[in-house]
């Protein structure tokens, strides 16, 4: 007999979703580190460990956006929550341009997932008439269409096929679509182009999370403490920029 107070599979929680997504976090985290570290002390240390992770920083960050395409599917208004994190990205930079100033963030990941949110608020319905895997597949080729942007061309990954104008690069005003003078600098740097196909991407694979389709052990917790930052991923990288260069600042002042 079935048991009616069971929770269907698409209503309980992926936990391996939230303790991947806490892995990438501590890795955000780490990379952080080692690079105010490295910035402010001088620690050598910190930066042969920067220069060693840096390879893998498009990669667990590319997972942190793909996971939050993702749960979009599994939100009740991703137009509230883009709005919401929208507020936090415009705070993150004025924080940053007005205290710190040699490491500002003008467009960073909080920043491309609110765009992303938002966008996906507006088209949704548009999306779920598209089939899951021409939708990925599309996402993919934009992605790999649009990489070569801030290198001034559009081609196939780093073949170019059509050249950008020169002009586009003598401004910052596209900086959020990834093109920009080179002078520009942010310390957290996630254009729109071509990430903003990494979470749709997302989007596109959720559906079957929000379907119910996942394996079975995609539900059950095995690394809790991973699974817990997952749940509490915005607050974590919220907290861990000025938790770093606070205890930078101090032993900077304690040691000179």
């Amino acid at each position: 007999m079935r048991n009616p107070t069971k929770k269907p599979i698409s209503s309980r929680r992926i936990h391996l979703l939230d303790e991947i997504r806490g892995f990438a976090v501590l890795c955000m985290i780490f990379y952080h580190g080692f690079h105010t570290l490295s910035l402010l002390l001088g620690w050598s240390w910190a930066q042969t460990l920067l220069e060693f992770f840096t390879p893998a920083e498009p990669w667990f960050a590319g997972a942190f956006i793909f996971l939050s395409g993702i749960a979009s599917n599994l939100t009740r208004s991703n137009l509230g929550r883009g709005l919401r994190l929208a507020v936090v990205a415009v705070v993150v930079s004025l924080v940053t341009i007005f205290f710190v100033p040699g490491q500002p963030i003008y467009f960073g990941i909080l920043h491309l997932l609110c765009v992303s949110m938002i966008l996906v608020g507006l088209i949704k319905r548009f999306l779920d008439k598209i089939p899951i895997w021409a939708g990925i597949a599309v996402c993919a080729a934009a992605y790999l269409f649009t990489m070569g942007i801030s290198r001034r061309f559009l081609g196939i990954a780093s073949l170019p096929l059509i050249p950008l104008p020169d002009s586009w690069y003598q401004t910052d005003w596209l900086a959020p679509l990834g093109i920009y003078s080179p002078g520009f600098f942010s310390a957290d740097y996630f254009p729109i182009l071509p990430w903003i196909f990494v979470f749709l991407g997302g989007t596109f694979f959720g559906r079957y999370a929000a379907m119910g389709k996942f394996p079975a052990f995609t539900y059950r917790s095995t690394v809790p403490a991973l699974s817990y930052i997952g749940r509490h991923a915005l607050i974590f990288y919220i907290v861990h920029q000025p938790v770093i260069y606070g205890a930078a600042w101090i032993i900077q002042r304690v040691s000179a």
